[in-house]
């Protein structure tokens, strides 16, 4: 019998995130393991005050609910630590997250959450045309 296979989903507090618990709920079936999902808000967010934010949390919660999978919203500074911290916690083996815009800080996220976690598959999905 094989290890199971566990994804986890990065997902920011927008709905067009759906795209990314789904496409990790196909990987899920094939590889069959466990979904989780995570945000991670740095200390300063309050997206609860943010309706249009807290919204699109809440459809997130949704959509992970209707895939079998948990949305776990954690507060923290270091987002990449936490993540990496939640991987090793679940015992992550792919994770499925959303490619950054060209010219946003957030490329180095991918490389930086590549180098703490070398030993997990790391999927990045392209942003949808519009």
């Amino acid at each position: 019998m094989s290890t199971p296979q566990n994804i986890l989903v990065c997902v920011t507090q927008q709905i067009t995130c759906e795209r990314l618990i789904l496409k990790a709920a196909e990987y899920r079936n094939e590889l069959k393991g466990d979904l989780f999902v995570i945000h991670v808000a740095k200390n300063e967010w309050n997206f609860l005050d943010n309706i249009k934010e807290g919204e699109a949390l809440e459809y997130l919660f949704k959509i992970s609910k209707s895939v079998g999978a948990n949305l776990s919203v954690l507060k923290s500074d270091n987002i990449v630590q936490t993540i990496v911290d939640f991987a090793r916690e679940h015992k992550i083996t792919h994770i499925v997250m959303g490619k950054s815009p060209n010219d946003h800080k957030e490329n180095n996220f991918y490389t930086e959450l590549k180098s703490m976690l070398d030993d997990i598959e790391i999927h990045v999905i392209p942003q949808v045309e519009i």
